[in-house]
């Protein structure tokens, strides 16, 4: 992995939402529907005559607390934007769709562009309680390396869940990825563990789907649970070979969102 290829796309990503097109998503996936209903748009406006437009993706993790990326929210601060919110919609559409307004931004004051720990984790607070959808559950410290320890994490499966739209499709001049605003789930095997990183596959010849240009911040679940054990970050050009995704079990991980909510 060189450099972390979504800070860097963002301005482009930034300009399509709210430009001419939209983000991107998740890939060899399929429609998330009901799903997972804590898996969020973190949403963003320029004036308050505009609609709300996706930026990136996130998650409840407590009634008045939103997960996402700090490259999500150091980019909108960086442009003097502070108009944020988010939508549980399972199909966004900007002037119509719900949206819980007023959030803060709270990027990781140890955010950095280093690959090996960018510390790129971040939260959006809300005055006013989100009740009637259910936050996710947090990991234990270490849980990931535990897994490892008990040689269980090759045979488990990864859900990711984000907004946007499906793999790229080949289009005279490369590839072209269209938005559709629906928040869409696909799982993914077991790649690799650092101390900092959960590397998943994306492959579709391995029957796998992943996440793209878009769904930064959204999450990785255990298959079949509510436990969330990390956030989206990076991967391959187009999106179809590894998704790096920041673990969320780790101690400086623990330390930033432990300054908002109670971790088990």
């Amino acid at each position: 992995m060189g450099a972390v290829k979504k800070p860097l796309l963002l301005l482009v990503l930034f300009i399509a939402v709210f430009g001419a097109t939209g983000a991107y998503a998740i890939t060899y996936g399929e429609p998330d529907g009901n799903g997972h209903p804590s898996t969020g748009a973190l949403v963003a406006r320029s004036s308050p005559l505009k609609s709300y437009k996706i930026v990136c993706s996130g998650t409840l993790i407590s009634k008045n607390v939103f997960l996402t990326a700090s490259h999500c929210t150091a980019y909108l601060q960086s442009l003097g934007i502070t108009d944020v919110g988010v939508s549980f919609d399972s199909t966004y559409t900007a002037g119509s769709s719900q949206v819980y307004p007023g959030g803060v931004m709270h990027t990781n004051p140890l955010y950095n562009q280093r690959t090996s720990d960018p510390e790129d984790i971040a939260v959006v607070t809300f005055q006013d309680s989100i009740t009637d959808i259910l936050p996710v559950d947090l990991p234990a410290a270490g849980l990931l390396d535990q897994l490892k320890k008990q040689k269980l994490l090759n045979g488990t499966r990864f859900t990711s869940v984000g907004y946007g739209d499906q793999e790229p499709a080949n289009a005279p001049g490369g590839h072209v990825f269209l938005f559709t605003g629906e928040r869409r789930v696909a799982t993914g095997g077991f790649n690799s563990l650092t101390d900092v990183w959960l590397k998943l596959s994306g492959n579709p010849a391995h029957g796998d789907g992943g996440t793209c240009y878009g769904d930064s911040g959204g999450p990785q679940f255990i298959e079949g649970t509510n436990r969330q054990v990390s956030i989206t970050i990076t991967g391959d050009a187009v999106c179809k070979a590894t998704n790096v995704d920041y673990r969320l079990d780790t101690p400086q991980a623990r330390a930033f969102l432990g300054l908002y909510v109670l971790l088990p």
